[in-house]
């Protein structure tokens, strides 16, 4: 499999560029060129089947061009120590659940996916890399648990003055580690202004070997198409009807990753979602995508510290315009009808939903219309454990799961004895990055 930019379909590389160096020159985004058909792979999963191994298969099926099968495989079984959860609500009702990793939410499949397959790459060709990122909670989280152990990897995190969480001591680059976090006596969005500023200086980007480990790299959102293969292995002994997936709006990392899946060969019908300002209906009821009024060229590139989907989900439209405009169905949901999905799910399933899964599922019971089969199924895809929606449940049911102590722990504050650096000290960060280049 080979990737292309969003901006410039002639601008062709292997995966192994693609997360090392994962923003094209051109200001675009990477996506799967000719994605493969990956039927026979799909087909032969079972309920038996661990994701490490399915994510394995597939992993060697679309980059064996770059990678023997036995790397594809130990890049997946050191990413995947755990399943997601796939259960069965009722006859037409399911539920995946993408949280039960090692700080609770869908991101721990993703960044330990990443962190092995750079790891990987770089002990073949015998270098070292930085991640650099921004985080206010879980992606620090995320990082120092995936990245603990790696032996050329270092990720530099960003984060407001007192809002690092989830990083132990022993995980500091000064303790021996390889996480160096930096507080920033300022906002999130400083620190995405910082992350910018770095990124927009291409040398300086090739230089330092800086990549970043959110979905602006597509080996971070790659994997996540494996979610929906996984919970087919599960549903293709139970339904011979429709299937319909679920999936909060988000950055729509989650919706691309699964049509991604749908092109690969994965036996889909189509994916509800939550309506956004950019992902919504046109006048005939039929999906759009607003951005799409707006030339490439006139827009800026794309963002290496808060990424938007939509520029790769435009993408898949304008190559397969005519049956994505009945294959992703986008529904307006009030708070009001969030509120009355959560209450639902709880009263008739005992499911605790956050608000994103509770907001696919009220895009479910609008959508009725496309995902009603007496034989079909609808898989909710539940990303963030319920725990972390605390206030919204208590508010809507009077009450909320404990929170297991492995969430508890990834979300525990962290002190620095380091001073806070000012906004505008781009200067700062990038000195601390050459000396990290140096180790």
């Amino acid at each position: 499999m080979k990737f292309f930019s969003t901006r410039d379909a002639r601008n062709i590389v292997g995966f192994k560029q693609a997360v090392l160096d994962c923003i094209p020159s051109d200001g675009g985004l990477y996506v799967p060129d000719d994605t493969d058909d990956l039927r026979r792979w799909i087909y032969y999963t079972n309920e038996k089947t661990t994701f490490a191994s399915l994510a394995g298969a597939l992993t060697s099926a679309m980059i064996n061009d770059e990678f023997s099968p036995v790397i594809c495989e130990a890049i997946a079984t050191h990413a995947f120590p755990k399943d997601p959860v796939f259960r069965q609500l009722d006859k037409n009702l399911f539920i995946l659940e993408l949280y039960h990793g090692a700080t609770g939410t869908f991101k721990d499949f993703g960044v330990s996916y990443l962190t092995s397959a750079l790891e990987t790459i770089l002990q073949m060709d015998g270098k070292k890399a930085i991640l650099l990122d921004a985080t206010t909670g879980e992606l620090g989280a995320c990082m120092a648990k995936a990245i603990g152990g790696k032996k050329l990897l270092k990720s530099v995190l960003l984060a407001p003055k007192g809002k690092l969480r989830g990083i132990d001591e022993k995980s500091f680059v000064w303790n021996g580690g390889n996480i160096y976090p930096i507080e920033i006596d300022g906002t999130e969005q400083d620190c995405h202004k910082i992350i910018r500023e770095i990124f927009s200086d291409k040398q300086l980007v090739k230089k330092l070997s800086l990549t970043v480990a959110n979905t602006a790299n597509i080996g971070r959102l790659l994997p996540q198409s494996f979610f929906y293969t996984f919970a087919f292995s599960r549903l293709k002994e139970i339904t011979n009807g429709d299937i319909f997936y679920a999936v909060p709006a988000g950055n729509y990392g989650n919706l691309v990753s699964g049509l991604y899946g749908w092109r690969m060969a994965l036996p889909v019908n189509g994916f509800i979602v939550p309506s956004t300002p950019e992902l919504t209906l046109d006048a005939g009821g039929n999906c759009m995508v607003m951005n799409s009024m707006i030339p490439l060229e006139k827009r800026t590139a794309a963002d290496p510290a808060s990424p938007s989907n939509i520029e790769r989900l435009e993408q898949i439209f304008k190559a397969n315009s005519l049956m994505l405009r009945s294959f992703v169905y986008p529904a307006a949901v009030s708070e009001k009808e969030i509120e009355a999905a959560c209450k639902k799910l709880f009263m008739q399933y005992k499911v605790y939903a956050d608000h994103d899964t509770a907001a696919a599922y009220a895009a479910v019971l609008k959508r009725n219309d496309v995902a009603a089969e007496e034989d079909g199924a609808v898989v909710l895809v539940a990303r963030d454990s319920p725990a972390l929606s605390k206030d919204f449940l208590m508010h809507n049911l009077g009450e909320s799961p404990a929170m297991p102590n492995n969430i508890t722990e990834a979300f525990k504050p962290v002190k620095l004895d380091k001073a806070p650096i000012a906004p505008e000290d781009t200067d700062s960060v990038i000195s601390i990055l050459n000396s990290l280049n140096l180790f």
